[in-house]
């Protein structure tokens, strides 16, 4: 069975012809399906993609500074760090192409850079009773700022793997 039908965003007086029945409907039903999946994806992809950068740019502002003057860098901006970056490596796990294991290493390698950091911080502040001294803080910042150019490279592949995407 064929019927004849007009889209309605046409104007030229040409027929289309539309199959109907039970193979068409199974089309139909599949193709919605496949939109709403693809729909799913892209969301998937811009939350990734949102917590890659957000990790990198929070690491930048906690890095940024002064390397050895504590004022310059804040413990509730280092936290923030971690979780985001904590965030971002869980949402690499379901990924299990090549490019999704450097991603995942990349981010395991932030994360233990940046965790870290934070062990270095509270030891000196309450295991050593010496507090944050220029050196400590300067331990502090490198390890952020190796975490960082993990994160940098990340966001690298992330683009890589998108340029390459579209082609």
């Amino acid at each position: 069975m064929i019927g004849i039908f007009h889209p309605p965003d046409y104007d030229s007086p040409k027929q289309h012809i539309m199959p109907r029945g039970r193979i068409a409907d199974r089309c139909r039903k599949h193709r919605a399906r496949h939109l709403v999946s693809e729909a799913a994806m892209n969301l998937e992809k811009v939350v990734f993609g949102f917590f890659i950068v957000l990790s990198l740019t929070l690491n930048f502002g906690f890095f940024l500074g002064e390397i050895d003057d504590a004022t310059h860098h804040h413990a509730y901006e280092l936290f923030a760090v971690i979780i985001v970056n904590l965030i971002a490596t869980v949402l690499k796990f379901g990924d299990r192409s090549q490019m999704g294991a450097v991603l995942l290493s990349t981010s395991l390698v932030a994360v233990l850079q940046l965790l870290a950091a934070a062990m270095v911080w509270a030891i000196a502040v309450y295991g050593t009773g010496s507090g944050l001294t220029p050196t400590v803080m300067a331990s502090i910042v490198s390890l952020s700022g190796g975490a960082m150019l993990a994160n940098v490279i990340s966001v690298t592949l992330l683009i890589i793997e998108t340029v390459l995407l579209r082609r």
